[in-house]
């Protein structure tokens, strides 16, 4: 060994050393590739037929050689299998079966044909055949989409039950109650469900009609906020993807009006554009914003707590008066007093 490297070093110099040591590692070029298609056998001479024939031929030979080497089919001691086992046949017929899944599609058998006519390029041929093998068999883009539509419904069920659940709440608070029966009374709605003659009905009928007429109005006139307000199509998951590019280019305009108004003309805020501000410091959504009561929103316009240091001064009050309240809370005193006498993970023994 040591003579042929003098050799390499003394004649071509490093380049060739490397082209020497690259051709020990890396295997010569074939076609033919272990574990690809149909191994080592080339698939054209497995089915007997050219690299020019049709599907229709394809087919054929296919069908021939199943019913030939088929398992269920095979018997020993048939003269037209001589030499084969039941074992070699199953695996011949496996290659068969290989063989004509590889050459009856069009996008397989053009890959084939590739690699038969480029060898040297095995790493794409890997590529090629394993992202084929390995492809979902359904359209990914409809799985998405039936799983979006899936958790749309979800959703709309969900937020029309916790709204059904919060009308139905308010129906038993005394002070909706009795407005809403007065409501229903002065509209004259109360006084059709105690009709006379025929039509008359049971006292259970009245009470379940009342009871409707009661949350329809509760429903007409309270806004609900928050996590139980009454659910809108275009809050569900599909619609939001679907006006997605709407929004975004809603959002670019307001962006940059707001740039533009404010940072270069120097514009001052309006009533909207300030609770806007204190809403962001305040890291709310839109939704709990909307749920403060309305003295709420006057008291933040009222200090100034769009403006930064103004706001920074109203949360460390916030906090102070919280640490007050906490410390005042007997509840608060008696977790406080646990955690310091005892405290979770503390062993103690109790003598009898």
């Amino acid at each position: 060994m040591a003579a042929p490297m003098e050799f390499l070093r003394r004649k071509s110099g490093p380049r060739l050393i490397i082209l020497f040591f690259v051709g020990l590692f890396i295997p010569a070029v074939t076609a033919l590739i272990e574990g690809l298609y149909c191994g080592t056998e080339v698939c054209y001479d497995v089915l007997g037929v050219t690299r020019d024939a049709s599907k229709s031929e394809i087919a054929r030979a296919y069908r021939q050689l199943a019913k030939k080497y088929h398992p269920d089919r095979f018997r020993t001691g048939d003269p037209a299998l001589a030499g084969e086992s039941p074992e070699s046949a199953h695996q011949k017929f496996l290659l068969i079966a290989t063989a004509y899944e590889t050459l009856r599609d069009e996008e397989s058998r053009k890959d084939y044909d590739y690699m038969l006519d480029h060898p040297e390029e095995y790493y794409s041929h890997y590529y090629h055949y394993y992202r084929r093998r390995l492809a979902p068999k359904v359209d990914v883009r409809i799985v998405i989409l039936v799983t979006v539509c899936a958790i749309s419904v979800f959703q709309y069920y969900s937020w029309w039950s916790s709204y059904t659940e919060a009308i139905n709440y308010l129906s038993t608070v005394p002070k909706y109650r009795i407005q809403a029966t007065e409501l229903a009374k002065q509209q004259g709605l109360m006084n059709r469900t105690k009709e006379k003659g025929k039509n008359r009905r049971s006292k259970e009928e009245i009470r379940e009609e009342e009871e409707e007429i009661i949350r329809d109005i509760i429903k007409n006139k309270i806004d609900i906020k928050g996590g139980y307000q009454k659910p809108n199509i275009s809050d569900i998951l599909l619609c939001k993807i679907l006006l997605f590019p709407f929004y975004l280019c809603t959002y670019v305009i307001w962006y940059c009006t707001w740039v533009y108004r404010f940072h270069i003309k120097r514009e001052e805020y309006g009533e909207e554009e300030r609770l806007y501000i204190i809403r962001k410091y305040m890291k709310m959504s839109q939704s709990q914003f909307d749920s403060l009561e309305d003295h709420q929103k006057e008291t933040f316009l009222k200090r100034q707590l769009w403006i930064k240091e103004k706001y920074e001064v109203y949360k460390e009050e916030q906090e102070e008066e919280m640490k007050i309240k906490m410390a005042m809370d007997p509840r608060w005193k008696r977790y406080r007093r646990w955690m310091k006498n005892e405290g979770p993970g503390r062993l103690t023994f109790i003598d009898d």
